[in-house]
């Protein structure tokens, strides 16, 4: 068997990734690495970093003449995905097409359903699955008889409607899982690295210790993608990974990229004492549920590396963060957490979204006071609330018709959606009880308050190039009239009034 796996040439879509630096493809890696040792012939293409045009992908296919094609998707960049699979089954019309991914995974019957060029879903975690198919491809024609025996697939039934296999059940044994194959990948064209205070920008790789989230925030792909179940490996398995990335590809700088790598914190702290006892003289970053922090545990960290830490407190308001998101978080945990970050010297990076179900103007400026009042202090990350397929957001946004009745993750429906593809992606933004305008000053508050230099000049061919209706035209131009009134305003010393309307 000949399997070709490709990530796009929009990549993770992701406006940080977009300046030169990128992130390897953890799932497409370990998925690379599981088919090798069980002898596949594997070639991973990581389109977006080698700059291939869609030409250049169509000769590759052809090249390799793979029995299988692999095509990895996120919401932000399955069109390019989707023409990454016409592209291939043109190029080379024998070759089984699959897509896995976040968003085939949650979207698997809707992909199948209007993607008449894609033979297959990967649904969840791929590397059992893949190998699989493999096996069963060995000794049977493609075909439902075929695809129904291996558990975790979505395909085309006899009816040409889509069917799927049984679920495919977690790997729970994470140490069974080889460890991602970067050596199929030009590792040094992705100039990975992180601003670490003091050290400048060093040479950096992601690391997935975990799968699975149980937590039930209504906007998080996680728990429908990987499960609810937290799976985790040893602390001895990821430290030995860190070391021969250290050897091998000489970064000193880890990116633990787990939803929740604090989920349990005896095995954090096991991870810190084996990073300490062993002197690797890696620095570190990681993603944690705010609420399982102690001042103890934190310090720990911080002595084994920990110089960046990311957790989300999405809205300043009570009602809406616990009762319309289920973050189910105390704002005291917030400040504690704050607080010990500023006495250790780690960077607090805090994830704060607006525009969520129901949440009036008033509530979000709860959210903008808690950054404005926190400047100097956190770095803050916000967005406008994404809709991604599988999640309890996505029944809300149909419910509500920020999604209109019909609406395809395949079709371009950019006439009744919202994106803001040049910073989001194209993924629909959920705009409920804000205004537009409203939405645009909360972004450009924050952007001042972090201090980030916005030139709407400089990033006007880039609006220009995005623009895709009439409705993406009056929105940038309100966008503009935003900026340029809040603008003058910090010049003259004039506060945005609290009605979002007006300075005073």
């Amino acid at each position: 068997m000949r399997v070709q796996l490709f990530i796009p040439p929009g990549g993770y879509a992701a406006e940080r990734w977009t300046k030169g630096s990128s992130m390897p493809p953890l799932g497409i890696l370990h998925i690379a690495a599981a088919l090798e040792r069980e002898g596949v012939a594997v070639r991973v293409v990581p389109a977006e970093v080698l700059k291939l045009g869609w030409r250049d992908i169509e000769g590759e296919v052809r090249s390799f003449e793979p029995d299988i094609v692999g095509v990895t998707s996120f919401t932000e960049n399955r069109f390019q995905s989707f023409e990454l699979i016409r592209r291939s089954k043109k190029a080379r019309p024998g070759a089984l097409t699959v897509m896995g991914g976040p968003h085939a995974s949650m979207a698997a019957e809707d992909t199948i359903a209007h993607l008449p060029e894609l033979d297959l879903v990967v649904r969840g975690e791929g590397e059992e699955t893949m190998k699989e198919l493999c096996r069963a491809l060995e000794t049977g024609r493609p075909g439902p008889d075929v695809f129904g025996r291996v558990a975790g697939l979505v395909f085309r039934g006899r009816d040409g409607r889509p069917a799927a296999s049984p679920p495919r059940r977690p790997i729970l044994d994470l140490d069974s899982v080889p460890p991602p194959a970067f050596h199929l990948i030009p590792f040094e064209k992705y100039n990975f690295t992180f601003e670490v205070p003091g050290h400048g920008a060093l040479p950096a790789v992601n690391v997935m210790t975990s799968r699975g989230c149980p937590f039930n925030c209504s906007f998080c792909a996680t728990p429908v993608n990987w499960g609810r179940r937290v799976r985790m490996r040893s602390p001895e398995n990821v430290v030995r990974e860190i070391e021969n990335l250290v050897a091998r590809y000489g970064v000193r700088v880890i990116f633990f990229y787990d939803d929740t790598f604090n989920a349990d914190p005896r095995r954090v702290e096991a991870v810190c004492d084996l990073l300490l006892e062993r002197k690797l003289g890696v620095f570190w970053k990681c993603d944690v549920r705010m609420d399982l922090m102690t001042r103890p545990l934190l310090a720990k960290m911080k002595r084994a590396g920990l110089f960046h830490l990311s957790f989300g407190l999405e809205a300043g308001s009570e009602r809406v963060r616990n009762q319309i998101v289920g973050k189910k978080i105390d704002i005291r945990d917030f400040h504690n957490l704050v607080r010990w970050c500023n006495e250790l010297e780690v960077v607090p990076n805090v994830f704060f979204i607006f525009s969520h179900p129901t949440e009036t103007w008033e509530e979000a400026q709860e959210t903008i006071d808690i950054i404005e009042s926190h400047e100097g202090r956190i770095e803050g990350s916000i967005a406008i609330l994404h809709v991604y397929p599988g999640t309890p957001l996505e029944r809300t946004a149909r419910e509500a018709g920020v999604l209109p009745p019909g609406f395809s993750w395949t079709k371009r429906d950019f006439s009744r959606i919202i994106t803001l593809p040049m910073a989001q992606g194209d993924v629909p933004l959920f705009i409920d009880r804000l205004t537009w305008r409203q939405v645009s000053e909360l972004v450009f508050r924050w952007s001042f308050s972090a201090g980030r230099k916005t030139s709407v000049l400089r990033r006007l061919p880039q609006v220009l190039k995005h623009i895709r209706s009439a409705g993406d035209v009056r929105r940038y131009l309100v966008m503009a009239w935003v900026y340029l009134r809040l603008r003058l305003g910090r010049l003259f010393g004039k506060k945005p009034s609290r009605d979002g309307r007006r300075l005073r």
